[in-house]
């Protein structure tokens, strides 16, 4: 009876204590924008609702936001809150804004595009498509999101120029005057930043397949571990 009372306690505390290792393997998220819908305006999906796709989402350091669209469709990522309203990067600032992908305008059909950005930066970060003069923006293809400290950045994702930018700050509201540095690690297949010098490149999506990996290798340890809890009781 003791024994039994014994194995009991001990398989609920194992299972605890995974549950809790689980939570933390889990810290870094990845969101597909517009989900099913993807990344593309009004005009050409009506129902898309980027407002409403962030609502309720809680995103951190670490996470990425894979933007599923097409050639006709660029991602813009700023820290800039002028460039965001505008609409338009011919006039971002320095370091503030990134092009992860642009239009084709070589491109006699459209074919798909998959573009995984990583949230690299405490506080607001703006995201919309500029093409057509900002024509897509302003017909809905645009959001904005608070990006918190959480876990902190993946050692991954860290570039060793990496300093006390990236402690925990208060969120960053919308029409602050100054915005973050932008800092991307030399293993990324580096997106240029945006300069009224230089034509747009389309830029390759990041991999997630180590982020996959890992978590596959901590959940097959974890059934395991389970498995052998609840079999001595």
């Amino acid at each position: 009876m003791e024994q039994k009372f014994f194995n009991n306690r001990f398989s609920w505390l194992l299972l605890f204590v995974l549950i809790s290792f689980l939570g933390s393997v889990d810290a870094y998220k990845n969101y597909t924008v517009g989900d099913s819908l993807g990344w593309f305006d009004n005009l050409e999906k009506p129902h898309v609702n980027y407002d409403k796709w962030v609502a309720r989402k809680n995103f951190s350091l670490g996470d990425f936001l894979i933007f599923n669209t097409d050639n006709n469709h660029s991602v813009i990522q700023t820290y800039n809150f002028t460039t965001y309203k505008k609409c338009d990067y011919d006039n971002a600032l320095d370091n503030d804004t990134l092009q992860w992908s642009s239009a084709d305008p070589s491109s006699t059909s459209s074919y798909p595009v998959s573009i995984a950005v990583p949230l690299r930066k405490v506080g607001a970060t703006y995201f919309f498509s500029s093409d057509y003069d900002g024509e897509q923006c302003k017909n809905g293809q645009h959001f904005k999101i608070n990006v918190m400290y959480g876990q902190g950045l993946p050692r991954s994702l860290k570039d060793p120029s990496d300093d006390d930018s990236l402690a925990p700050i208060s969120p960053i509201s919308g029409d602050e005057e100054s915005a973050p540095d932008t800092i991307v690690p030399a293993s990324f297949d580096h997106p240029h930043e945006v300069s009224t010098d230089d034509s747009p490149e389309p830029s390759n999506s990041v991999s997630l397949s180590i982020f996959s990996k890992f978590l596959g290798t901590q959940l097959n340890w974890i059934l395991v571990v389970l498995g052998f809890a609840f079999s001595i009781c």
